[in-house]
């Protein structure tokens, strides 16, 4: 008896066909600033498309908000609305020697 997850790969019109997620920081030592902003699009049990952001201080639990949506479209919209919205206010990817530092 096998304790993975199985995954029926025939039922290709519940699946999200693309993968979403980003993890970005935003970094200022000088206003002792350092937050985090994860989002990604997943799946709910229903079906249904789920858009996840997780958001907070780093190194910290953080908070959590979840959106359902009908269709992966919608999710997918908000997904970049957000994207867009974050990289204003100066959000960006961890960089390779960040990760190498901490």
């Amino acid at each position: 008896m096998s304790l993975d997850v199985s995954i029926a790969l025939d039922d290709d019109a519940s699946m999200t066909t693309q993968r979403y997620h980003l993890y970005i920081e935003r970094v200022d030592p000088a206003k002792n600033m350092a937050r985090y902003y994860a989002i990604e699009i997943g799946q709910t049990m229903f079906g249904e498309a789920c858009l996840i952001r997780r958001w907070g201080r780093i190194g910290k639990r953080g908070q959590e908000k979840q959106h359902v949506f009908e269709r992966e479209e919608e999710a997918v919209r908000l997904f970049l609305d957000l994207v867009k919205q974050k990289r204003a206010r100066g959000y960006r990817p961890k960089t390779a020697l960040r990760c190498l530092q901490s």
